[in-house]
Formats: C-alpha cells, sequence, structure tokens
C-alpha cells in the first residue's frame, strides 16, 4: 500500500496551517530579527539531528534533540510552533537533497 498521496496531504495541511495561523502568531509576539534567528536556529538544529539519528523511527530522539538544542539556546516558543517549524524544516532539507515526504 503507497502511502505517499496520504504523506504529502499531511505535509500540505501542516504548510497551510504554518501559513494561516503560526506564522502570523510568531510575527505578532517577535521581531524580524528574532524570527529569522529562531529559523536559523531550527534549521541548524533539525540537520543535525538528521546526521546524529540517522535511519528509520528515530523521530522521537530527533525532536527532542531539537528542542533540548533549542532550549540551550534560550529560544522560547511553543511546542506547537516548534512542530511545524521543524515540520518545515525536514520538508525544505529533504526537498533540497531530493527525497520524498
Amino acid at each position: 500500500m503507497d502511502i505517499t498521496p496520504v504523506v504529502n496531504a499531511v505535509i500540505a495541511l501542516a504548510a497551510a496551517v504554518v501559513t494561516a495561523f503560526v506564522i502570523p502568531w510568531v510575527k505578532s509576539k517577535t521581531t524580524a530579527a528574532q524570527r529569522e534567528e529562531i529559523n536559523a536556529w531550527v534549521k541548524i538544529a533539525v540537520t543535525a539531528a538528521e546526521q546524529i539519528y540517522s535511519g528509520v523511527g528515530k523521530g522521537k530522539e530527533k525532536k527532542a534533540y531539537v528542542l533540548k538544542f533549542l532550549e540551550e539556546k534560550n529560544l522560547k516558543i511553543d511546542e506547537e510552533s516548534v512542530d511545524l517549524m521543524i515540520e518545515s524544516a525536514v520538508k525544505n532539507m529533504n526537498e533540497a537533497f531530493g527525497k520524498e515526504g
């Protein structure tokens, strides 16, 4: 059974939620420079987690690593927003490397 269409739909839905709700909320609570910094650190943490925890089924370890990394940087942002930012960073990274979601 090929679940690729379901995965693609979930990714599209997550992107729509980020665009419609999370981005406006984050923008209302932060400056442009703060948003750029948070986004940059999320991308760095996601990339590092992908390298450290390679293989299938390591999602919880990867997420824990990213959350700890952001906490160590004293970046205060709610977990739902972080989840969406992580998903966006992973999607962008996969697209950059030609991987399917």
